[in-house]
This record gives structure tokens, C-alpha cells and sequence, in this order.
């Protein structure tokens, strides 16, 4: 389990303070308005913003005193981050690394995660040749082949359309069950994410105001979840 416990960081213009349960094996799925703080929340787990105060834990491990590179986590943005110049195999083995020497054990892993995602016949063709969603899927598949018990996701299908995105959530949901994967995902789609999604955090201003299920999204008892959701 990842474990927040008021955790915050502090800027000139605002303070973030979290405190959330997410549970392994399951999607937790962070909506909001934009400006909320979603995007930053998964920024501090990953190590990449300055924690002010609080505790944050994985498994009862304290994970603040690690370097992002030591944190048991990875993380897929809405821009893949894929290496143009480099083959889908590269861009999966990067992950594994950076040098790209892989030992056998390594070769299989990217073996194993382009299988699971359905891009074995991709292997040799560059970034620049795939459909949106292929280019996420091999995003996708790089997280897989790092082997990291916390996926974090912000807003990694956001620009496809509806059908490619709910396949894709689809294949998320079927590999953090296989995986046991806890998962944080930043989106604006509520309704498709109750559909995918274990729990339900809604960030506004900065902090998180309600935690649940999808019964949420039919009886939010805040009115600002209200106001967010077009009630």
C-alpha cells in the first residue's frame, strides 16, 4: 500500500497538503480541475518536488529519504517521453538501461512487456511511424519492463479518442491485476475512470476534499465536486 500522510509542499502562490490510502492491486484515480494540484501530487511521490513535511510510504517502507532513481515507482506522462531516434525495443529497454546493454534476463523482460501490450511486431519501427495510441502503448510497456510496484500515470491518454482511450484503460486495468500494481492515475474523464478505476480522489485547491468509490461521481457530498462534475 502507498501510504500519504499530510503530505506538503510549499510555494510562493500555494501549499499542497495530501493525505491518501492506495491500496496494491488497485487504480486510484485523481480528478479535478486543472490547476488543482493532481499533476504536482504525482510530481512529489516520484521525488521530483521538495517535500516541506509529511510522511510518504510504500509497504511501510519511508520512501522520502530516496532519490527518485531509489523509489520504487514509475511514472507515464500525456507526452510519452519516447526517444525519436530510437527503435520501440530501444525506447522499451531505455527503462532498463541507459546504456542499452541489456543482460538476457533484461532482453526478456522487454520481451514480455511488448507481448503483454500487443507491440511485438512493432519492435523495429521508430516512434515516428506509430498511431497515437501504439506511441502509448509503447510508453506503456517501458513502465512494465522496469518492474515497479507504484505506476504513475498523468493524463497518459488524454489525447486519443474515446474508444482507443478506454481500450488502453481496458489493458491498464487488466496488468495492474496481473501485476498487483498500485496505480495513481490524473484524468479529466470521471465517468471512464469510475468505470476502470478501484477509488476516487478528488483534488481541489491543493489538497484532497473527497476519497471513495464511483458512488461519488452520482452523490459528491462536497459542492465543489458538485460544481466540477457540472451539478
Amino acid at each position: 500500500m502507498l501510504e500519504l500522510n499530510k503530505l506538503t509542499a510549499r510555494y510562493p502562490e500555494q501549499e499542497l497538503c495530501f493525505s491518501l490510502q492506495a491500496p496494491a492491486g488497485a487504480i486510484t484515480a485523481l480528478i479535478g480541475p486543472s490547476g488543482a494540484g493532481k499533476s504536482t501530487l504525482l510530481s512529489m511521490l516520484a521525488g521530483f518536488s521538495k517535500i516541506t513535511s509529511g510522511d510518504l510510504r510504500f509497504d511501510g517502507r519511508d520512501l522520502l529519504p530516496l532519490a527518485p532513481a531509489q523509489r520504487p515507482i514509475t511514472t507515464l506522462f500525456q507526452d510519452n517521453n519516447l526517444f525519436w531516434h530510437m527503435t520501440v525495443y530501444q525506447n522499451i529497454a531505455i527503462g532498463l538501461s541507459p546504456s542499452l546493454r541489456l543482460s538476457p534476463q533484461q532482453d526478456a523482460e522487454v520481451m514480455t512487456a511488448a507481448r503483454q501490450l500487443g507491440i511485438e511486431s512493432l519492435l523495429a519501427r521508430k516512434p515516428a511511424t506509430l498511431s497515437g495510441g501504439q506511441q502509448q502503448r509503447v510508453g506503456l510497456a517501458r513502465c512494465l519492463a522496469r518492474r515497479q510496484p507504484v505506476l504513475l500515470l498523468d493524463e497518459p491518454f488524454s489525447a486519443l479518442d474515446p474508444a482507443l482511450r478506454f481500450e488502453l484503460l481496458e489493458l491498464l486495468r487488466q496488468q495492474t491485476d496481473r501485476l498487483g500494481l498500485t496505480v495513481l492515475l490524473v484524468t479529466h474523464h470521471p465517468d471512464e475512470a469510475a468505470r476502470i478505476a478501484d477509488g476516487l480522489a478528488f483534488v481541489y485547491n491543493g489538497t484532497i476534499w473527497e476519497s471513495g468509490n464511483g458512488e461519488l461521481l452520482s452523490a459528491p457530498r462536497t459542492p465543489e465536486l458538485s460544481a466540477y462534475l457540472g451539478g
